[in-house]
């Protein structure tokens, strides 16, 4: 089972994150099947928009450790396909944010086009924490939306904040309730899927472009200095820890 659920209708592809057992934390055969959905997305001339979500009171947690510390699976490279996939995708996504989105659970945000967040919602980039450097080209996007000083108190402290201070750092587009998240989400894709298609993916593609061109080179230079300080003494000293902990039920 790949925990993502697939399914379009009135011109939206929705994606779920289906894991909450384990906090929607993502896995090799995760990523797969959302680089895949977001592709078919492009592809098919009868979607006009992607509607991302995990469950209203949860989005992700990140990557699945035990698989983001196992070599043969990182080589896969499936993590990489979805970041570069998510950020080359033509079509509009609105993503649906409740609960946690950490790590890669937000650093994907970023290339989300209206991201509603509940009033519960938490955010966290914690990768200097864990001893690691920013991915997904968050280290161009973020400043980007929220500014430089503001991007560098997020990344280099790494802790955990709020959807209200996500929607003054540009992440978020608006704040609900939580028991109106999935609808608000729902509805905000519905109004889009309504629009013409070449003009909502022209103007898409117009917003992004000031990026598209240095994105790439910047997502290759944050993946070389992440795979330098993952096998670095913090990082490893970090997720051992984080393993031992695991193992004792904490």
């Amino acid at each position: 089972m790949t925990h993502i659920l697939v399914q379009r209708s009135d011109r939206i592809l929705e994606i779920e994150l289906a894991r909450p057992g384990k906090k929607n934390a993502i896995t090799a055969d995760m990523y797969a099947a959302m680089s895949d959905a977001l592709a078919s997305a492009d592809a098919d001339a009868n979607v006009h928009v992607v509607f991302l979500h995990g469950q209203a009171d949860l989005f992700s947690s990140g990557n699945d450790v035990a698989e983001f510390l196992d070599p043969a699976l990182r080589e896969r490279g499936e993590g990489q396909r979805f970041v570069r996939t998510i950020a080359a995708t033509r079509t509009p996504i609105v993503a649906a944010v409740g609960g946690v989105a950490i790590g890669v659970g937000a650093t994907l945000l970023l290339h989300c086009d209206i991201v509603v967040a509940s009033d519960e919602a938490q955010f966290q980039f914690p990768f200097v924490t864990l001893g690691l450097c920013p991915e997904a080209g968050s280290s161009l996007v973020l400043p980007q939306l929220a500014g430089h000083r503001r991007a560098a108190a997020l990344m280099l402290l790494g802790e955990p904040f709020d959807a209200h201070q996500g929607r003054d750092a540009g992440m978020v587009t608006e704040v609900v309730p939580t028991a109106q998240l999935m609808a608000r989400g729902r509805a905000l894709a519905t109004r889009l899927a309504a629009q013409p298609r070449d003009a909502l993916f022209t103007t898409k593609a117009l917003l992004r472009r000031p990026l598209a061109d240095v994105l790439p080179g910047q997502m290759d230079a944050e993946l070389v200095e992440f795979e330098r300080l993952l096998t670095g003494d913090a990082a490893r000293e970090t997720f051992r820890a984080f393993l031992a902990r695991r193992g004792r039920g904490a």
